[in-house]
């Protein structure tokens, strides 16, 4: 712990929480191909990382451990709410594992150079920014109890791994430092990028579309009967498997004695046992009309606001109509229409003025309410202290849960009482017996649905996890319970040609379409070059010409998409020029540029040094990348990180 830290004082209340800790340092986290899984015995360990070639000889290897690669894995699996899945977490450990891999490398080069942070470093910076303001509110420490308490619920950390983090953390930046401290831009590089990035177009562009040309690939039945035997591996399984099922249904009127009605010691006990759902906490009803004030508004303008309110208010007090007022003069757009009412609100949940007001002035009186909002003319209609409803309140309440209950315990024990006589008897003789039609289905996929049924898909989800040897099974099909049997099996196979032509038609023109656009698309801009002309190329062509608006680099065209990345080239042409084809993926595009403003400069000038600061971050990140990529092809050439063998998924790819 951090001796600076420890003076003491008074926690504040309205302590607002925010992120503080060691950002990573910016950087790529590259895929390690090639380490062997050997030297890292101990269960708790991911991996080992020697800083030096004898330090695998003296066992002085950095670690990292399990359970570290472990912790964070799962505290972002819940960050993210990404589902429970075990291939999303084995990802995500891998990821994190890496992480941590590199960071110890990072640490031991930074160590090499005699680059490292102290406590004094760290004090220093828990006193600044996002940290300083929460740690320090006021210039004034939060106490040891309310760190250490912030410290373990936001991060799960102790206060002693938190600061090891912050001091890996300013080490690691003061090596990036290092690093990249000669990068630099020119003057002209900025203005160029500036410019470049900033300059707008408009043009003209002829649209050929991939959906319309796809309707003109008509192959002839030896085409299509060549393209099916040339795939044929692609069509092997084409089929999917199918499964019929054997079943018979009942629902809620189909039960063989009535459903049990509750009795009154029933309800009772449901009553006691569930009393705390039948609180109803303190609440006012009331209703208001808003004269609003916009934020930052000058006195005069409150004041005529005020001035309103009063002059409502007086009305109100000499018999005036609330709802009328409040439709004629409310600026609150939700409540206007009603006549300013607001239902029954709970204490807290309303602007800290306005709840304050309707929990405690007197029902029916008028008050004049100043918010963040403007001013409020209220009125409470009904003050309802906190208690717990009667019994005689909830009753049909309690009724209708009990009946809904006990009909689905009825509902379940017949289903299982039915299926056991069908495991004995057959579903022929125990559907007979109990008067319920016996049903087949088809063959039908996972995916299928059961006609008869308000539900199937459960009956299929069960069917298809089973053997054909096993028993009856039952389940639940939206309105009553089905028992089944799986009755048969059409595994995936290939189909015939002519049952699958259809589909095969569609394939082909998939396969044929992406080269018949590029075809089409150059042929367009061949044609409009030679005629230096979109426009008669493109009604040669049967097509369209449209117009872009006056668009910048990430501004989206009907039909192209966003200018920058689909065709950065058009920011590169002259006006008068024709581009060359464009693929933008559903169309083909051709365009000829209408007009290309730069900026001035008298814009590169004012975000110059803006523009610099982003140019000087992307070649640090650059620079620092390549030195990172440098040292892991080091430790990976001398066999410097080991990881174990858990750390290694087939699934996953090595580092």
């Amino acid at each position: 712990m951090i001796r600076f830290l420890q003076t003491d004082n008074r926690v504040t209340k309205a302590l607002l929480v925010v992120i503080i800790g060691a950002a990573s340092v910016s950087m790529v986290v590259y895929l390690i191909p090639g380490l062997t899984g050997q030297g890292a015995t101990s269960p708790d360990t991911y991996a080992v990382v020697y800083p030096h070639w004898y330090s695998r000889f003296l066992s002085s290897g950095l670690t990292v451990s399990q359970q570290r690669v472990d912790k964070l894995a799962a505290q972002q699996m819940q960050q993210q709410h990404y589902p429970d899945n075990p291939m999303i977490l084995g990802l995500i450990e891998n990821r994190i594992g890496q992480q941590l891999v590199q960071q110890q490398i990072l640490l031991a080069e930074a160590e090499k150079l005699g680059i490292h942070a102290t406590n004094a470093d760290v004090i220093q910076y828990l006193h600044t920014g996002q940290a300083g303001q929460v740690l320090f509110p006021n210039g004034k420490f939060i106490g040891t109890e309310l760190y250490t308490r912030l410290i373990a619920e936001r991060f799960d950390l102790s206060v002693a791994e938190f600061e090891t983090n912050v001091k890996n953390d300013i080490a690691l930046r003061r090596l990036q430092a290092l690093i990249t401290g000669g990068v630099t831009v020119g003057d002209q590089e900025v203005r160029d990028a500036y410019r470049k990035s900033n300059i707008k177009i408009k043009f003209d562009y002829a649209v050929v579309s991939a959906d319309d040309l796809r309707k003109t690939i008509n192959p002839s039945d030896g085409e299509l009967q060549a393209f099916f035997t040339k795939n044929a591996p692609r069509y092997a399984a084409a089929v999917p498997e199918q499964r019929k099922v054997l079943y018979f249904a009942f629902n809620s009127s189909q039960l063989p004695s009535p459903v049990h009605q509750p009795s009154q010691q029933e309800i009772q006990q449901y009553f006691t046992a569930h009393q705390s759902e039948y609180s109803v906490p303190e609440q006012a009803k009331s209703r208001h009309i808003l004269i609003k004030v916009p934020a930052g508004s000058d006195p005069k303008s409150d004041a005529a606001a005020k001035a309103k309110a009063e002059g409502i208010l007086k009305q109100l007090q000499s018999g005036g109509n609330f709802a009328e007022l409040a439709k004629k003069n409310s600026d609150d757009p939700g409540s206007k229409d009603t006549g300013g009412e607001l239902g029954f609100a709970q204490r807290g949940h309303m602007v800290p003025e306005f709840d304050n007001a309707i929990f405690t002035q007197k029902i029916g009186d008028y008050k004049i309410v100043k918010s963040q909002y403007g001013y409020h003319i209220v009125q409470v209609e009904e003050h309802q202290t906190a208690h717990t409803q009667s019994l005689s309140e909830v009753l049909p309440t309690i009724q209708a849960t009990l009946i809904r209950q006990g009909a689905a315990q009825a509902e379940d024990n017949y289903a299982r009482a039915l299926t056991a006589e069908a495991i004995k008897n057959g579903l022929e003789k125990t559907a007979a017996a109990h008067h319920l039609p016996l049903v087949a289905t088809p063959l039908l996929t996972s995916q299928g649905v059961i006609g008869a049924l308000p539900d199937g898909s459960q009956i299929l989800t069960k069917a298809f996890q089973s053997k054909q040897t096993d028993p009856p099974q039952y389940a639940p099909t939206g309105e009553g319970y089905a028992i089944f049997q799986l009755a048969g099996i059409a595994a995936a196979h290939a189909p015939n040609f002519a049952d699958w032509k259809t589909h095969v038609a569609d394939d082909y023109r998939d396969e044929q379409l992406p080269a018949l656009l590029a075809q089409k698309t150059t042929q367009l801009a061949n044609t409009a070059k030679s005629l230096n002309d979109l426009a008669k190329a493109a009604k040669q062509m049967g097509l369209t010409v449209k117009t872009s608006d006056l668009v910048g680099q990430t501004g989206q065209v009907p039909d192209l998409g966003q200018v920058g990345q689909v065709a950065p080239q058009l920011f590169d042409l002259t006006p008068g020029s024709i581009s060359g084809p464009i693929n933008a993926q559903r169309t083909g595009v051709v365009a000829k540029l209408l007009d290309k403003q730069e900026p001035s400069a008298d814009d590169i000038a004012k975000n110059f040094d803006q523009t610099r600061e982003q140019l000087l971050d992307e070649r640090r990140s650059e620079a620092f990348n390549v030195f990172l990529s440098g040292i892991l092809d080091n430790y990976k050439k001398h066999n410097r990180i080991r990881l174990a063998a858990k750390a290694k998924s087939p699934d996953i790819p090595d580092m």
